[in-house]
């Protein structure tokens, strides 16, 4: 299950000891108990025990620290190799076991899944919630392992995230979270580049089948998958 790991080593409140990491767990744990609306970087350092001020050593502002967040949070979704997929798991053990990885960690995280969900990524083809480079080299990999064609490697990463966004807002949502955009982003470094992307030559070479903008086609595709299922349902 994804969970956001816990530092057994963090000094007790009275002797804050600060790091970026523990900043950001912090705000992990400031938005699950109070909410997006409560982060705060006054209201971060005072639950670390600091002036706000300190922060700013370790994080350039309240943007960092929400992809720091964002970070931290896919993180924690595990690679294929990391999985129990079983003797005879397949594709479809391993994307059902990555999507139940990614609900659990949404029902963990309600007040802090959707902004995984709808903040902009950094370049176009990082889909949210599977926005992690790390993450989307492993997707595309395995599915090509157990026989895809790069094309319809692709393909399945853009309906999975699809299916996954909308699914999980609605969750979350209906357990109280905020689905709307939270804060202008800064402007962000386009991982887009060679340099970039030298560690993950599947995303480096499928980036313009990624980037493709096919939502019309999607969207018509999938509302007719859609219709197909309910007629199933109807008595013949």
């Amino acid at each position: 299950m994804s969970t956001i790991p816990q530092d057994p080593s963090d000094p007790p409140p009275e002797h804050p000891t600060l790091s970026r990491e523990r900043i950001v767990r912090a705000a992990v744990a400031l938005v699950d108990e109070e909410g997006l609306g409560a982060l705060s970087m006054r209201a971060l350092g005072a639950r670390l025990g600091v002036e706000a001020m300190a922060l700013y050593r370790h994080v350039d502002g309240r943007e960092d620290l929400l992809e720091a967040v964002v970070d931290m949070l896919t993180s924690a979704i595990p690679s294929a190799a990391e999985m129990d997929l079983g003797p005879g798991g397949g594709w479809q053990a391993y994307l059902l076991q990555l999507g139940h990885e990614i609900r659990a960690l949404a029902e963990a995280h309600p007040q802090l899944f959707p902004l995984v969900a709808t903040r902009h990524p950094a370049a176009p083809w990082l889909r949210p919630p599977l926005r992690s480079l790390t993450t989307v080299e492993d997707f595309l990999s395995t599915l090509t392992r157990f026989g895809f064609e790069e094309d319809r490697a692709v393909a399945a990463y853009r309906s999975f995230t699809s299916f996954l966004v909308g699914q999980l807002l609605l969750e979350v949502a209906q357990r109280g979270a905020p689905t709307t955009a939270v804060a202008p982003q800064t402007e962000e470094e386009d991982p887009g580049d060679d340099d970039a992307l030298s560690e993950y030559p599947m995303v480096h070479r499928l980036q313009g089948e990624l980037s493709e903008d096919r939502s019309d086609e999607e969207f018509a595709r999938g509302l007719e998958h859609l219709l197909d299922r309910i007629e199933r349902h109807i008595p013949g």
